[in-house]
């Protein structure tokens, strides 16, 4: 079996700031990456999508952004940014690698890849993010609903609808986006150009402007410490997510593109019932519900709670010594899962895993 020093499992935007850390603290880590190259879930986002943070604010450790750093970069150029810092990454990075699981074993860990071969760990960092488990919540009648329900992980552009039974001609129907986040209020308004559009959620989208007072927001939210600030673990559910807007997203839930509304109370067939008792013909619902950890693979050390949730504190695993994670939502703080962010969570659980070898090898 092969043995290797620190087995981190994903290797996007987390993985490789994780790598670059741990190669800063004299350390060996192997990345294993179930696709087919370093971009993490990038190349399966919506077309339409650009960082909220602009290309100064957006840089992983070691490497700049590059170009205008006023500018938002579209997903495109992320991805190309993460591939070159992979390519500069002096670690060993092994694609179309997925995980079945991770079990406890004398030196650490084992890991059984999925093709059937092991091999050991002293010390694993789960860094293989959400977009592997979209979030689909129980909603009142969706079981039922008959029409075309895709999650937004599913989404790439108006076109996408092709095929799912969403009449094309005159427009491209009646459609239900459920959600009051950034993905939601940005796919409801790229639809609300071709269908007409609903942004159902159980609360209203709570709008921030992205510049204030000629400064983007991410510059105020470093200023001020905001950013950086150890809150994570004292939030069991995270606050509701604010929609940062340029201004064409309020203007356009103002104009009534989409409509905002309670989400719906009941569905049959492909009629849906909503709040104040009135019912329409639906051709498609959207849910963009958010994801979970993606961490099955963890199961077979009970690591997870019943929701699948890592229990850690700041990263660090509170079952298991030489588990850690990165990229988790609020993991620390508000910019823990961003790229902005996720060098700094990063570099902390570098220094916990090298202190904990050294210490090891000191007992030895």
């Amino acid at each position: 079996m092969e043995h290797v020093d620190v087995a981190v499992i994903g290797g996007g935007q987390s993985g490789l700031a994780t790598a670059h850390a741990l190669r800063r603290q004299g350390l060996k880590p192997v990345i294993l990456e179930a696709s087919a190259q370093t971009s993490g879930s990038w190349p399966r986002y919506y077309d339409s999508l650009t960082l909220f943070s602009p290309a100064g604010r957006s840089s992983l450790p070691g490497l700049p952004f590059g170009g205008d750093p006023d500018r938002y970069p579209h997903r495109d150029e992320v991805i190309a940014y993460l591939l070159r810092y992979a390519d500069r990454l002096d670690a060993d990075i092994r694609t179309g690698v997925r995980v079945r699981e991770v079990a406890t074993a004398d030196e650490g860990f084992t890991l059984t890849l999925e093709e059937g071969c092991q091999l050991s760990a002293r010390s694993v960092v789960a860094a293989s993010g959400t977009f592997g488990r979209p979030y689909l919540p129980a909603l009142p009648g969706l079981e039922q609903y008959a029409g075309a329900i895709l999650h937004a992980a599913e989404y790439r552009a108006p076109r996408s609808f092709a095929g799912l039974g969403v009449p094309p001609a005159g427009g491209w129907g009646r459609v239900v986006v459920v959600g009051a986040g950034n993905s939601a209020v940005q796919i409801a308004a790229e639809l609300a150009a071709h269908a007409r559009v609903t942004l159902a959620a159980r609360h209203p989208a709570r709008f921030t402007r992205q510049h204030v007072l000629g400064r983007d927001l991410h510059w105020w939210l470093r200023v001020t410490g905001i950013d950086v600030l150890p809150v994570g673990r004292f939030l069991r559910t995270p606050p509701t997510q604010l929609v940062i807007d340029d201004g064409r997203y309020r203007a356009a839930v103002t104009a009534g593109a989409p409509d905002v509304r309670p989400v719906f109370s009941g569905i049959e067939g492909t009629k849906v019932t909503w709040t104040d008792g009135s019912t329409e013909e639906v051709d498609t619902i959207v849910l963009a519900t958010g994801y979970r950890p993606d961490l099955d693979y963890l199961r077979p050390l009970g690591t997870l709670d019943a929701d699948g949730h890592p229990q850690h504190r700041e990263g660090v695993s509170t079952t298991h010594s030489g588990l850690a994670y990165v990229g988790l939502e609020w993991q620390r703080s508000l910019s823990s899962n961003s790229l902005r962010g996720v060098g700094r969570d990063a570099t902390r659980i570098a220094g916990r895993l090298a202190g904990r070898l050294a210490a090891r090898l000191r007992a030895r």
